[in-house]
């Protein structure tokens, strides 16, 4: 990132058209940064941002990834917050093979191959975000079921843990964050769950503190270290 008020970073969202995704573009539009939304199908809240938007992207399809990246032509990016993803809950009355493969595709396999992409176009001192989940916590644990989801954030936490390692002689940093019980579509607007804005200004303010000190660490958008 620059030092500098009058410059602005570029920032690029998946899962931008809705959610945690729409408020990162909105804050962090109205903080002048140059936003990047990505997303399968764009949505009225996000164009009337003002934003770029790049819609009918499909992360889980290398061809896709390829075309987008293209049409990128070699953006410097100072961030990239990886927060697409699904949930479909499921115990062991109800294990679904193919739902469980899906969200690793789009929960651990996709944030990967589309990160391993950009690699080029992040500069030392760029931030790649993985929005995962203490879910994906082995050691938090303490309610079972949800395996598809579960598995799928772990799996997650492991890619961000090696390319913290990986990345850090290139001088990107890696934050790996769970945003708090989110009201959003995929629990279902839950009451008890804190809006998109609250979990967006912790999530933003751990990433605008991230170094390679504290890069490949786990941590809650309320600032609090997690356990693996």
């Amino acid at each position: 990132m620059t030092d500098s008020e009058d410059t602005l970073a570029t920032f690029l969202v998946t899962g931008a058209n809705r959610g945690i995704g729409l408020e990162f573009c909105r804050q962090l539009h109205a903080r002048h940064d140059d936003v990047i939304a990505v997303c399968r199908q764009s949505s009225p809240e996000l164009e009337a941002m003002g934003v770029e938007i790049h819609s009918d992207i499909e992360l889980t399809s290398g061809t896709s990834i390829a075309g987008f990246v293209r049409n990128l032509s070699n953006r410097q990016l100072d961030g990239v917050i990886l927060n697409a993803g699904i949930l479909q809950s499921m115990g062991l009355e109800d294990l679904d093979s193919d739902g469980i493969k899906r969200q690793f595709e789009v929960n651990a396999l996709a944030p990967l191959l589309l990160a391993h992409s950009l690699i080029g176009q992040m500069p030392h001192g760029a931030k790649l975000a993985l929005m995962t989940s203490r879910m994906g916590s082995i050691d938090d644990n303490t309610s079972g079921g949800s395996y598809g989801y579960r598995m799928s954030k772990v799996a997650l936490n492991m890619v961000g843990r090696s390319l913290s390692i990986d990345l850090k002689p290139k001088g990107i940093a890696v934050a790996i964050l769970h945003p708090g019980l989110v009201s959003t579509r995929m629990i279902n607007f839950n009451p008890k769950g804190i809006s998109t804005k609250t979990a967006v200004l912790g999530l933003l303010a751990r990433i605008d503190g991230l170094d390679l000190e504290t890069s490949g660490t786990f941590w809650h958008a309320n600032g609090q270290k997690l356990p693996w």
